[in-house]
């Protein structure tokens, strides 16, 4: 079948992209599923930082390649051995497809899963096929086995979470990302508990989704940083208890003195190697500093082991928020229809597929938040 999907072809073009047009909206051949994978009519599909930092080169990537991983939409056919879903299921795209058989994903870490990251550095779904082409016949690759932004896609049955079909897609489309990533750090990967203290350093999607995860939580305080006026002033909006500019000399200082020396948890989300040494430099003694931001391969931390060992400090690393997918997806959708993750505020608005480039820009430039490409 033929489905129109944002392919990229060159990585690096300079902003603006409503200029430069990284993205073309092309006609692509699309092969049927094969076994355990399944064809899906995506209905929303949102705009993340790591669709922009492989537009712009930071996470290098193979191409030409059909972009695009955080998604929802219906089943529209099945393959050889889907048992477990029916045409018309709603379902959320997960961006790390889990074998289910590796050493991470048998400990209960499919985040981990060593088929799935093989496959997505590949550009291949997890059977390492690739079933998208253009009009000359040369083969697309796929964007962490999702290749979201398109009217249909094959797709790993891994890749797929089922969702309640009583979710508005544009909303749904949020979960496989920025919720599991933000939300799941949190409540996974850091553990906080209620009446303990939280730091997030970069307010983008994925870092507004952990302030609603950390009032969620029970934290006691929940301090937003950031070098938007815009983003503090929404965070504060979800529950975040005070704000400071990340770009302010003293911001740090500021932050240390606010919160009697630190705080417990600190979050980072920004990518940057500035703004995960302040959040490195704003955890307390015996407190936890966890990233999910992902700044360059070749960005280092110098790390001053001294303050690890003297103050018991613990650094840990967060993919897609240590979840288990499966299990966490469908619980943060029932704690956002009780009205205790307030997702649907986090959606900046909403666009067409051929205005794609400019959603870009406005995401690099830092005027939006998440933008969802709608389809009829």
């Amino acid at each position: 079948m033929k489905t129109r999907a944002a392919v990229l072809r060159q990585v690096g073009l300079p902003p603006p992209y409503k200029e430069s047009k990284p993205l073309a909206i092309e006609e692509l051949t699309l092969e049927p599923p094969g076994r355990d994978e399944v064809l899906v009519r995506i209905r929303a599909a949102g705009l993340c930082h790591s669709d922009l930092s492989v537009i712009n080169g930071d996470r290098p990537r193979p191409v030409p390649m059909a972009i695009g991983h955080e998604a929802a939409g219906e089943v529209a056919a099945l393959g050889e051995g889907v048992t477990d879903l029916a045409v018309g299921d709603h379902v959320a795209l997960v961006f790390v497809p889990s074998c289910g058989h590796c050493m991470p994903c048998s400990e209960g870490r499919p985040a981990l899963c060593e088929p799935g990251a093989a496959a997505n550095g590949a550009g291949t779904l997890l059977s390492g096929r690739r079933r998208l082409s253009d009009a000359n016949g040369q083969a697309v690759h796929h964007h962490l086995g999702c290749s979201a932004f398109a009217e249909h896609v094959v797709v790993s049955r891994r890749s797929l979470v089922k969702i309640d079909a009583a979710l508005p897609f544009d909303e749904a489309a949020l979960f496989g990302c920025a919720v599991l990533t933000g939300v799941g750090a949190v409540v996974n990967t850091a553990q906080v508990k209620a009446g303990e203290s939280v730091a997030v350093i970069g307010l983008g999607g994925v870092g507004l989704a952990a302030v609603i995860g950390a009032v969620a939580a029970g934290a006691r305080e929940v301090v937003a940083i950031d070098l938007s006026a815009a983003k503090r002033t929404m965070a504060l909006e979800l529950g975040a208890t005070v704000a400071f500019d990340g770009s302010d000399p003293a911001c740090v200082s500021a932050v240390r003195s606010a919160t009697n020396g630190g705080l417990d948890h600190v979050f980072e989300f920004a990518g940057a190697v500035a703004a995960f040494e302040t959040a490195y430099r704003i955890t307390r003694r015996g407190g936890t500093t966890t990233t999910a931001g992902l700044p360059p391969p070749q960005a280092a931390f110098a790390l001053p082991i001294v303050t690890m060992v003297g103050e018991e400090r613990t650094l840990k690393g967060s993919y897609i928020g240590t979840c288990v997918p499966a299990r966490d997806l469908p619980r943060f959708v029932a704690l956002y229809r009780a009205g205790r993750l307030p997702v649907n505020q986090l959606m900046s608005g909403r666009l067409r597929l051929d205005d794609i480039n400019e959603g870009f820009d406005r995401l690099h430039t830092g005027e939006a938040v998440r933008q969802v490409v709608v389809f009829d």
